[in-house]
């Protein structure tokens, strides 16, 4: 089949014809990547900012059609679409026990458990997925079964970007309504959790990117204000009377702008860190600051998700017309054009695209 190889990280990755898939296991499941996304963790494993193993089939945002099952699968069967999650949620562990599946502890299992070959070289999907390839084999855990008659373009973005932002908004932040937040960065993920903000019932909702582009592109989603970077000080003066936001969502992961979101936050109020940064980068803050403003600064892996029952939570948004999905599809490209999308990142683009295989 076809597939996306990265062999050397800050390389363009080999789109092969010729790659295959290791044997289903038990509790394993065979399905064909419909539609995939193009996330910008994915430039983020092809450059080696976050610990990616090679060779590697990048790619883990995705929907699809059930191929065939493992002897130990109950829940699927082949003909079923389903949306791929990158967390697997396991429903047994301890974090899956007490509520928190989107930090279950068999992710890591599934991320270096090998899925692929090419000749005698094995090879691990990004995450324990590899969407940028024709089919893929993941754990039952890792999938959520959808509708027939929903487009699997559109509901393959819920698989990351989506669901991260506005899960970062709902469950993570726990924006209430009538409240001011300030969204740093407006890509895909940013995007997304102004989308929540926005369906949380937030009053004010100030787009922030370096990029003029995006922030037109954040008010086709919600957004009531928008700021470049250098002027978020002026943007608070103006909307919250200095004192702050009550939320802030960070969606770009670096320690600059992860320090600026807690500071535009108000006394009492919560800044989230929803972009991933580098295991390298760090952030200061004084001991007196963390005790007198009560900050509350949260990390959201995944949005606080729980995907059986957020993945379903969003596609009744989306049917009801309350959460811009086909909106957020900004290209669609071919398997062989997955290169185009990451220079296009790099260059600071707008971009959330979608790779159709049929």
């Amino acid at each position: 089949m076809k597939a996306a190889v990265l062999w050397e990280h800050g390389r363009a990755l080999e789109v092969r014809d010729d790659v295959e898939l290791l044997d289903l296991a038990s509790d394993d499941v065979h399905i064909q990547v419909v539609s995939s996304g193009i996330c910008r963790s994915d430039l983020s494993a092809q450059k080696g900012i976050t610990p990616t193993p090679i060779p590697c089939i990048l790619g883990h945002e995705a929907a699809g059609i059930v191929l065939e099952v493992g002897t130990n699968v109950g829940e699927l069967t082949a003909g079923d679409h389903v949306i791929v999650s990158f967390t697997p949620a396991c429903r047994k562990c301890k974090a899956c026990l007490r509520g928190q599946s989107n930090l279950c502890e068999t992710m890591v299992s599934m991320a270096i458990t090998p899925r692929f070959k090419l000749g005698d070289q094995q090879m691990t999907g990004l995450s324990g997925c590899g969407s940028f390839a024709e089919e893929m084999i993941v754990p039952e855990n890792a999938l959520i079964k959808v509708d027939d008659e929903i487009p699997l373009d559109v509901v393959s973005l819920i698989g990351c970007g989506v669901m991260t932002g506005v899960g970062a908004a709902i469950n993570t932040a726990r924006i209430t309504p009538g409240s001011s937040v300030c969204v740093i960065g407006c890509g895909g993920i940013g995007v997304a959790a102004i989308q929540g903000a926005r369906i949380a019932g937030a009053a004010e909702i100030v787009a922030v990117d370096s990029v003029a582009s995006k922030l037109e592109l954040a008010k086709r989603f919600g957004a009531t204000h928008s700021a470049m970077m250098d002027d978020l000080d002026q943007a608070k003066l103006e909307i919250t009377g200095g004192e702050g936001f009550d939320y802030t969502l960070e969606c770009v992961g670096h320690p600059q702008t992860i320090r600026a979101g807690y500071d535009a936050v108000r006394r009492g109020g919560t800044a989230v860190v929803v972009g991933m940064g580098g295991v390298d980068q760090e952030i200061s803050f004084n001991a007196f600051e963390l005790f007198f403003s009560e900050k509350k600064l949260l990390g959201s892996m995944y949005g606080s998700a729980n995907v059986r029952v957020d993945f379903p939570r969003l596609l009744r948004l989306w049917k009801a017309g309350k959460l811009d999905l086909e909106g957020m599809i900004t290209r669609r490209l071919k398997l062989e054009e997955i290169n185009e999308g990451f220079r296009a990142m790099e260059a600071g683009e707008v971009i959330r695209s979608v790779i159709d295989y049929l």
